[in-house]
């Protein structure tokens, strides 16, 4: 990942860029399938789901899953700001995928409200602001998502971030107030083995991620970045890193 590569406009592919796998990746891909399984069998099937963003991570794990034949459906939340890459990848997903993907959107009239009160780039102005947008298109459409789940599964690695450095495989933390446990496959991965598999299994990707995008969330709250920096330095990089998550994986 080089700035000449940047300003050529002509970036290599990620998973030239990034695939170099684990001495010991073997051994994390058959945890992850077991895990994978370990979350099946948990309730009745369609008691556990998967939350997809559309990231490298993710579609991981949606590619798992079908490979495995397990009957875990996935959700997207289709925040109404996404970059048209996602959602073209969206699509390609819903036509592909043996695991049902269901999208859940925000209010409309919430976001109308909204927008009308405080305009369409409000995030840019205050972290409450930010946080209540995200409020609006993520965290009201995933309380839907989850309703009558026992659990669900994402795309964390500890590497990802300071604040997820210690997520754990599966974490309990939640089902005494809320009923979920969350199976997180990929904690142990590196970003070497999650493009690493990518590339053996040719699975169909973002390719804002060939544009130096590790993270891809909302488009106005997204950037590309640049040499050195952090993972997630392209998300809402106006505020302090300690802020920087929506809510979806933030404990009470």
């Amino acid at each position: 990942m080089t700035s000449s590569l940047l300003s050529r406009g002509a970036p290599a592919k990620a998973t030239t860029v990034h695939a170099r796998p684990s001495a010991d990746f073997a051994a994390k891909l058959e945890q992850t399938r077991a895990l994978l399984q370990q979350a099946a069998a948990l309730g009745a099937p369609g008691a556990v789901t998967q939350a997809s963003s559309l990231g490298a991570e993710d579609v991981i794990i949606t590619h798992l899953m079908n490979a495995l034949e397990l009957d875990i459906p996935v959700f997207v939340l289709e925040t109404g700001a996404l970059h048209t890459e996602t959602l073209a990848l969206l699509e390609r997903t819903q036509a592909h995928s043996r695991a049902p993907i269901v999208v859940y959107k925000p209010e409309f009239d919430a976001v109308i409200q909204f927008i009308r009160q405080n305009g369409q780039d409000a995030m840019y102005r205050s972290i409450e602001l930010r946080k209540a947008c995200c409020q609006i298109r993520k965290m009201e459409p995933l309380a839907r998502a989850l309703a009558g789940k026992q659990g669900w599964i994402t795309g964390l690695r500890r590497e990802q971030s300071n604040a997820r450095a210690e997520v754990p495989a599966i974490d309990t933390s939640e089902v005494v107030s809320k009923g979920l446990t969350k199976f997180n496959p990929l904690t142990d991965w590196t970003l070497g083995d999650v493009w690493h598999y990518i590339a053996e299994n040719q699975v169909d990707y973002n390719p804002l991620h060939d544009q130096f995008f590790p993270s891809i969330g909302c488009a106005p709250c997204t950037r590309a970045i640049s040499l050195g920096e952090d993972f997630r330095a392209g998300r809402w990089w106006w505020e302090d890193e300690a802020a920087k998550e929506c809510g979806l994986h933030v404990k009470n």
